[in-house]
């Protein structure tokens, strides 16, 4: 919704008043649409995908080797996005 002011005959009084009843509100839903917070990054163990996938270790090996998934090293532990656990079902799942 486009919202219109009109500067003759209004008083400075008139325009600051529209600006909050009007701009102020529709800028505020705008903003709260486009910039959603951002979620943080959950990360899985390989045993937590394993149990979700419902797959051996060695499957999941298998399938990190082949680039089917992605493993990020942090240490000495491999761990899993869980939003690209969920794509990968999503992509996968039977109609």
């Amino acid at each position: 919704m486009d919202t219109q002011i009109q500067f003759i005959g209004t008083s400075p009084t008139d325009l600051v008043s529209e600006i909050k009843n009007a701009l102020i509100p529709e800028l505020r839903e705008q903003l709260a649409k486009d910039f959603q917070p951002k979620e943080p990054t959950q990360y899985l163990t390989r045993s937590e995908v394993c149990e979700l996938l419902q797959i051996d270790l060695s499957t999941l090996h298998r399938w990190r080797k082949e680039g089917t998934l992605t493993a990020y090293q942090m240490g000495n532990r491999i761990y899993f996005k869980r939003s690209e656990i969920d794509e990968y079902i999503n992509k996968n799942k039977l109609l």
